[in-house]
């Protein structure tokens, strides 16, 4: 197998196990809105996440070309390997009950899927730039997929690995992979 496809793969099952958590909060937060108000709050959250998806992963792939950084992204991404191995694979939904949701105002719903959205953007865009490393064009095919992801199919994702623990499991060995190579590569260097 070459290493494009490799990475290629690597880089679908980042996005899958990645993209539903935006739009579980989006749908969340959404939900406490009437219908009018709703279709905002996903427009802006889908758009925010797409932006600040798109800015992080400029970011991050030149951040990583520098010594020492991908040894912290390889240590950032080990602990979103354990988080997401509490929260999706023991099915264990605190971060979904930490999110406090206040229904009183449409800009403070938005403002906190804003914020929810930097903060899952960047465990994918790291998780996406460490698996394509050098291969730019897996690294836009990785952005415009957990874009495609996030906005049509994340919430039937979602459902599938909480329904297919397996996909979540091979996603979760992907980001592994990728945590480890990047630690190897820095520690190698540096050594």
């Amino acid at each position: 197998m070459s290493e494009q496809v490799i990475i290629f793969s690597q880089i679908v099952f980042i996005d899958l196990v990645l993209a539903g958590d935006n739009a579980i909060i989006i749908g969340m937060v959404a939900s406490k809105f009437p219908p009018a108000q709703r279709k905002k709050i996903i427009f802006w959250g889908i758009g925010g996440a797409v932006i600040l998806r798109i800015l992080l992963t400029l970011l991050t792939a030149y951040l990583l070309q520098i010594t020492g950084l991908r040894l912290l992204g390889g240590i950032l991404l080990l602990y979103i390997v354990y988080k997401l191995y509490v929260d999706v694979i023991k099915d264990n939904q605190n971060k979904n009950k930490d999110i406090k949701v206040d229904s009183s105002s449409l800009i403070k719903a938005i403002f906190t899927v804003l914020l929810a959205d930097f903060t899952m953007s960047l465990d994918n865009v790291l998780g996406v730039a460490g698996a394509a490393g050098h291969h730019y064009h897996l690294l836009v095919f990785g952005l415009v997929l957990s874009i495609v992801l996030m906005a049509v199919a994340a919430t039937l994702i979602s459902k599938w690995i909480k329904e297919y623990k397996w996909i979540a499991w091979i996603g979760l060995l992907a980001i592994l992979i990728v945590a480890i190579e990047l630690i190897y590569t820095d520690i190698k260097i540096l050594i």
